[in-house]
């Protein structure tokens, strides 16, 4: 299950990549807003929906579509079992490699400085690329996960 969600800045934008998604016969979930909401705060939306998330780790993924997209990463990433990213417009490789080595399940995107056709083109990267289950990356994000895990 794809999960989206965004805040005002990328209310509009979000229809379009529902649509890509529909196209594609992606299963996906519109998690919020519904309708515009100008005064918007993502810590209300961004915790909750990471948890989502974590219901299926082997197959729920979530794209954040923000218009700052640090503050919504770092609040997702305080969810246990969380690996949000965050899309740095000018290297896509960094999409591949966050799915590749990090197994990345959410993906967090900057909505002030991105095209639609580019938008598009990310999401479809992401979406498409799978995790090398090698061992040192595996060994690493069970480090990760350990570390997690103490601290509850």
């Amino acid at each position: 299950m794809i999960y989206i969600a965004s805040d005002h800045a990328w209310f509009e934008m979000k229809n379009k990549i529902i649509d890509y998604l529909k196209n594609k016969k992606i299963k996906f979930e519109d998690i919020w807003p519904y309708e515009y909401v100008e005064d918007d705060d993502y810590p209300d939306y961004i915790i909750p929906c990471a948890e989502k998330v974590t219901e299926d780790l082997e197959h729920n993924l979530w794209i954040i579509l923000w218009g700052s997209w640090q503050g919504e990463a770092i609040a997702a990433n305080k969810i246990i079992w969380i690996r949000a990213v965050v899309y740095y417009w000018w290297n896509k490789e960094i999409i591949k490699l966050s799915k590749l080595h990090n197994n990345s399940n959410i993906l967090s995107l900057w909505a002030r400085f991105i095209e639609e056709n580019e938008l598009i083109e990310i999401i479809k990267l992401w979406l498409e690329t799978e995790f090398i289950d090698k061992w040192k990356h595996l060994k690493r994000i069970e480090k990760i996960s350990h570390y997690e895990n103490k601290k509850c």
